[in-house]
């Protein structure tokens, strides 16, 4: 098992690339100062502790979901968190792994 599957399933780069391709939206799980230092272009930030307040807005989304943060970790939490509350969402480990897809 990866490194990033002991935090609710890292993904390769063709599941994030194939997820992207379907419009999903990519949530950034650090802080604010994480998040101002670099993210993905287009990526919303709601930091973990406040990922189960979001649920419904996640929800509304309608939209497939990739989990980011700095090491995999934290979106790993989100990740496991969001699918068992019927989100599809991946875990698409540090951000810059899934910006150089979008950036």
């Amino acid at each position: 098992m990866s490194f990033f599957g002991l935090f609710g399933g890292g993904n390769d780069n063709e599941t994030v690339e194939k997820y992207i391709k379907e419009g999903a939206v990519v949530i950034d799980v650090r802080t604010p100062e994480e998040f101002r230092e670099g993210h993905v272009k287009g990526s919303q930030n709601i930091v973990l502790n406040n990922i189960p307040t979001a649920v419904e807005e996640i929800k509304a989304l309608n939209k497939k979901v990739i989990a980011v943060c700095r090491s995999g970790a934290r979106s790993g939490q989100a990740t496991s968190f969001l699918s068992k509350k019927g989100i599809d969402v991946v875990n698409g480990g540090p951000w810059q792994n899934v910006a150089k897809f979008l950036n």
